[in-house]
């Protein structure tokens, strides 16, 4: 399948400009005609990073679908099926490029080839940031048009890569990071909470200082990097427990991670700091 030609500034839909979106549209602004929005019901929080970032708001998903010749899907990785099926209706005939860059498994996004075709569909990771200046962040693309979509990243603050696998190979990917980058931190946080349980979490902490770990060091990364994200990564843990399963790996890992992140997000931030010996953390 020879590359597709898109327009020399095409328009470019963000589905939907969070702090990441926002800056995955940012990055391509100089080479797009315009990078379009849809505003209806989005909260104010992203209509103003939306504003500041001198996106062009449309009335509706339709009207995105209508004009975009790439749509990029930036969301919480449990809504991402969802946000591709609504696009793929709203679509019709009509075949624009569809990027999924979410934290999804590979059969996740397999599916969502599926709705817009493989030869309309790139698999896309971000592992990093959100970039607003080079060298942080990497997207690495997966699908036959994966050329094209790194194409549009280049000179920009995300480093595009492309990988030779088919859809799925990216995604593949972001699990395998992400169960080092967020799963296994849980585990610290599991092994202090049994301790607290147990009732012997100070000598716990002493006895990892004598080999050199310092548990409240270790939480405290834990609770700066969750802060605020706890939501989002419970469904980027259980997809990853889905990548694993496909490949007859055990998935338990992930899936535990996902629990306890589940647990971080429904506490209240400042008693939780608390029972974790980090008082005074900033909300």
């Amino acid at each position: 399948m020879s590359p597709i030609v898109l327009p020399s500034r095409p328009v470019i839909g963000i589905l939907h400009p969070g702090v990441m979106g926002a800056s995955v549209g940012s990055a391509l602004k100089p080479v797009a005609g315009a990078v379009i929005w849809a505003a209806a019901g989005r909260s104010v929080t992203t209509s103003k990073r939306a504003e500041i970032a001198d996106f062009v708001g449309v009335p509706d998903l339709a009207e995105l679908v209508r004009r975009a010749d790439v749509i990029i899907s930036v969301c919480p990785p449990d809504a991402a099926r969802g946000v591709a099926e609504q696009v793929a209706a709203a679509a019709g005939d009509r075949r624009p490029l569809y990027v999924d860059a979410n934290a999804v498994s590979p059969a996740t996004v397999a599916g969502i080839g599926d709705l817009f075709g493989a030869d309309r569909t790139v698999d896309a990771a971000i592992i990093g940031p959100p970039a607003w200046e080079p060298g942080h962040t990497v997207l690495w693309l997966a699908g036959e048009q994966a050329p094209v979509v790194a194409a549009l990243f280049d000179g920009s603050p995300f480093t595009a890569r492309v990988l030779d696998g088919e859809i799925g190979s990216a995604s593949g990917l972001k699990a395998c990071f992400a169960a080092q980058s967020k799963a296994l931190p849980t585990i610290w946080l599991a092994i202090a909470e049994a301790a607290r349980a147990y009732g012997v979490q100070d000598e716990l902490r002493d006895e990892l200082a004598r080999t050199g770990k310092d548990l409240t060091a270790l939480l405290q990364q834990l609770d700066d990097r969750a802060a605020g994200k706890a939501w989002r990564w419970v469904g980027e843990m259980e997809e990853a427990g889905d990548a694993f399963a496909a490949v007859g790996l055990p998935d338990g890992f992930s899936r535990a991670a996902a629990q306890m992140y589940q647990r971080i997000a429904d506490a209240d931030p400042v008693d939780l700091a608390n029972s974790w010996g980090l008082r005074g953390r900033a909300v």
